[in-house]
């Protein structure tokens, strides 16, 4: 009738209105758990829906929201959580113009944790070696660290050697003989920087080690999970591209893995071996100092 083709455009126009605002409004929401509570909903439009949990979906049946199971990524549902908060100006938001359509495809984006998961026990061990490999640079940098600092003082005060520093020990080998004959005092040297060089290389050797097996590591694991891709694919052929997801994301996501574990840790053990090399160079020159200082003096007594 005339009247419902009225009706019919009024409503239309209605919608179209409606699809220009955002409005804050309270609602009944029902949580992931199937708990209904009345809170506040803010609505983009036509298109989104968010409240203080996160995106949400409209039940037209029951007249009510609920909570998407799983939310995307916390970038694209806090700008809406805070919205909750504004009564006016511009402010950033996420809407999703298919109403729906993207939304459903960026919440089956795996999270962080779950990437990992599927790297399966290979990435589990990568991971673990990073986790390792991290901490012994922390402990060899803070202890690298002290050291210089040490030997940089007791350069400033040569005259006076203290046992806690590799420059001290050295220089103390001078000082406890030195009468001696400079090919002597040469070979003492030598042999003293010689042993303080294993305690200021000690776990470089290590993570270099880590750094090679991260990689290899990663590559067992594209392995094995082309294997097992190749097994579904033979027991179920490859109709459905999802079974073969598991195998395809271990063997993306252990060479993933393998090359973040090794990248930092070549980088890290080739700074912290720059350092350890910096303080044998400065043994190494003191030590030079000594014996040309000591065979001054012997040249001078023979003259």
């Amino acid at each position: 009738s005339i009247e419902d083709l009225e009706r019919f455009w009024f409503e239309m126009q209605r919608e179209m209105t409606e699809t220009g605002r955002v409005v804050k409004f309270n609602a009944k929401v029902v949580s992931p758990d199937g708990k209904e509570e009345v809170k506040p909903v803010v609505r983009i439009g036509g298109f989104t829906a968010s409240s203080e949990d996160g995106f949400l979906t409209y039940l037209p049946g029951q007249k009510e929201f609920a909570v998407l199971s799983r939310q995307p990524a916390s970038r694209y549902v806090k700008p809406n959580v805070e919205l909750l908060e504004e009564t006016s100006g511009y402010h950033t938001a996420t809407v999703d113009p298919t109403r729906g359509t993207l939304l459903s495809v960026l919440v089956q984006t795996p999270k962080l944790s779950e990437q990992i998961k599927y790297g399966g026990l290979v990435g589990y061990i990568i991971m673990a070696l990073g986790v390792i490999g991290l901490i012994m640079a922390a402990v060899r940098f803070a202890a690298l660290s002290a050291i210089a600092a040490k030997v940089e003082a007791q350069r400033k005060d040569p005259t006076n050697a203290r046992e806690d520093n590799p420059l001290g020990r050295v220089l103390a080998v001078y000082y406890k003989d030195p009468n001696t004959d400079p090919d002597t005092l040469q070979l003492r040297l030598d042999e003293a920087v010689l042993k303080e060089i294993p305690a200021l290389e000690k776990w470089l050797p290590a993570l270099k080690l880590i750094a090679a097996v991260g990689p290899l590591m990663g590559l067992l694991g594209t392995v094995t999970g082309m294997i097992l891709t190749f097994q579904q694919i033979t027991l179920f052929g490859t109709g459905d591209p999802k079974i073969m997801a598991d195998g395809i994301s271990q063997a993306l996501v252990t060479t993933v893995q393998g090359l973040i574990v090794a990248i930092p840790m070549v980088l890290i053990h080739a700074f912290l071996s720059g350092r350890s090399k910096n303080i044998v160079q400065i043994l190494d020159e003191e030590a030079a100092g000594i014996i040309a200082e000591h065979a001054e003096k012997q040249h001078g007594r023979a003259a």
